[in-house]
């Protein structure tokens, strides 16, 4: 199993915190990854994106065009990132703030709401945890054990007392998760 995946969106969205979970959480699990992250020079409000991969094999490289999943947070990630989905490819976009949907017929496409669930909650900070439980409920490649471990890993030790939350987060997006096509 390999898993090539981008996670696009606006610096302070979360984009680079929860590949790096995905990333952690993996090697946790004994997997072979790679985190790649890219953004830009002004990061908050500024586009970032960041590449994980996952393997039970070996990576030979870290620098992919084409993915087998895009997690995209914005308009101008789904701009730039749809066609870079391969064909049978996975597809989830939080619907807040895209003005045209994706219109691939060769991919699968589900939204998650997280955005606005996320705030009704009161729990903004935890959006884009809720977007990796909608990930993972459609492509799970790490366990939730894992994810658990990862958030450990990547958070600073003063906010382990949040660890509880983001996994909760994590479950909600699971239920968030909206099938838009199959294929």
């Amino acid at each position: 199993m390999t898993e090539e995946i981008i996670i696009a969106g606006f610096g302070g969205q979360g984009v680079l915190s929860m590949g790096k979970i995905l990333a952690y959480s993996g090697a946790m699990q004994g997997k072979e990854v790679s985190w790649m992250p890219s953004y830009g020079p002004e990061m908050r409000g500024g586009t970032a994106n960041v590449s994980v991969i996952i393997s039970d094999d070996r990576i030979s490289s870290p620098i992919i065009s084409q993915f087998d999943t895009a997690i995209i947070l914005n308009q101008q990630s789904l701009d730039k990132f749809e066609n870079a989905v391969k064909p049978g490819g996975l597809l989830i976009y939080d619907p807040n703030g895209i003005t045209k949907a994706p219109t691939r017929k060769d991919i699968n496409i589900y939204k998650i709401p997280a955005t606005e669930k996320s705030a009704e909650m009161g729990m903004a900070k935890v959006f884009n945890m809720m977007v990796l439980g909608g990930f993972l409920k459609v492509k799970p490649v790490v366990t939730e054990e894992y994810i658990k471990e990862g958030l450990e890993h990547s958070l600073p030790e003063r906010h382990h007392k949040l660890i509880p939350v983001n996994l909760d987060a994590v479950q909600k997006g699971k239920d968030l998760l909206e099938t838009v096509q199959t294929l």
